[in-house]
């Protein structure tokens, strides 16, 4: 006896609103290079940055070039928490700025399940990774500027990934559940809170960390009235 198939089960309208964003861009070639294939920033970053480790290492010795590793990610989680919280969620006054901070930002916002925009392109992640290196440059000598790089980029990197881990569904680590729930807060309770998403501390430090959810009241009479 054959089995009939069982049918699929037709997805919501929320849900297909939150998962399919629509085109940036009239053009389907400029528009392709908005969304991103979420390995992209480990294959184009994840290189550069243990290069980079790796300059570093004859002219620093392991114990100085850990400490400077370090720093570069401890910069990272700074530039993380500020870029989202001053630049993602600022409110242009122009209706181009509020345009192009839509598609900077909110696009995500108003569609957070589409996979394919859950990682920044590649040009932006140029700009938070070159502008930076350039900096440090700058600033220091060579060996301890392409440390703390290397640890800025690696930050970037995990960042990045970690972002799209967050939106799908059931972390398998209970340190990876409560990151999820931490910022889909930001994105379902309330969007001026909880800006860090690898670092969370930050939010504790600034003073935004998401507020827990109002208990439910009870309902009158309780388990008695069942």
């Amino acid at each position: 006896m054959t089995t009939q198939p069982r049918p699929t089960r037709p997805r919501t309208g929320r849900a297909e609103r939150l998962r399919a964003s629509p085109p940036l861009f009239r053009s389907p070639f400029l528009d392709r290079f908005t969304r991103v294939h979420p390995a992209v920033p480990a294959v184009l970053y994840g290189p550069p940055a243990v290069l980079l480790a790796a300059l570093a290492a004859p002219r620093l010795g392991w114990a100085a070039l850990a400490g400077h590793i370090l720093l570069g990610y401890a910069l990272w989680t700074l530039t993380e928490y500020w870029v989202h919280r001053a630049l993602f969620h600022l409110t242009p006054r122009s209706a181009r700025g509020r345009r192009l901070h839509w598609m900077v930002h909110g696009v995500h916002h108003d569609h957070p399940d589409d996979p394919r925009r859950l990682v920044m392109p590649p040009l932006a992640g140029l700009l938070l990774t070159g502008l930076p290196f350039a900096a440090l440059h700058l600033a220091l000598d060579g060996g301890a500027a392409n440390a703390v790089a290397a640890g800025f980029t690696a930050g970037y990197v995990l960042y990045d990934e970690l972002h799209f881990l967050l939106h799908r569904p059931s972390p398998p680590t209970a340190l990876g559940r409560r990151l999820r729930r931490h910022h889909l807060r930001h994105h379902f309770q309330d969007d001026s809170r909880g800006f860090g998403v690898s670092c969370p501390y930050w939010d504790h430090v600034f003073g935004t960390a998401p507020k827990p959810p109002a208990p439910e009241p009870a309902a009158a009479g309780g388990a008695a009235a069942r």
